[in-house]
């Protein structure tokens, strides 16, 4: 990883914790880490988490950031992987679909490189039928997904949703880069 330019985009979901773990361990394998968080990313983990763990501001506007003066969702778009986690099912249909309305979509819509996401949400929401068919449209387009796992869900229940463990995410990553 020593040298590679990762993106980590961080959506809205209680998983978000388990990001933290997985920047935490790209920084260490040498990748320079650039994360992006939704809105709703910062009502589960607050963007000075990821700054102290990457040494590198959090990315959360379109505009207004001097660092980036072509838009920072072309400068980011040249990284070598963006990685969404966790990959909400909003943040799947806006994917699957094209849409974007904050600066996480806009980098997915101009990236060029390799794109994984690691989708966590409820079992039923994983379940519907509307999410099946955006993660299959996703994965046509070239999109590469890790998990969900089955386990026990912060909703209280038992099933498909869980995020998969930043070890996996972290292997699936280096898998994608090799190749």
């Amino acid at each position: 990883m020593n040298g590679r330019r990762l993106v980590v985009g961080v959506t809205g979901g209680i998983a978000a914790y388990k990001t933290a773990a997985l920047v935490s361990r790209l920084v260490q394998s040498g990748a320079q880490v650039d994360v992006v968080m939704t809105r709703a990313a910062e009502k589960f983990v607050g963007p000075d988490t990821f700054a102290a763990l990457t040494g590198r501001p959090v990315l959360r506007r379109m505009f207004g950031n001097a660092r980036h003066p072509l838009g920072s969702h072309i400068d980011l778009a040249a990284a070598d992987l963006l990685c969404v986690a966790p990959a909400t099912a909003n943040f799947m249909a806006k994917a699957a679909h094209g849409l974007s309305g904050d600066l996480l979509g806009t980098v997915y819509l101009a990236f060029k490189g390799r794109v994984l996401l690691a989708p966590a949400m409820n079992d039923r929401m994983w379940q519907h039928p509307a999410v099946q068919r955006n993660a299959e449209i996703l994965r046509s387009d070239g999109v590469e997904l890790v998990g969900p796992d089955e386990g026990w869900l912060s909703c209280r229940t038992t099933g498909p949703g869980r995020m998969a463990d930043p070890e996996q995410i972290q292997s699936a990553i280096e898998r994608l880069l090799a190749g």
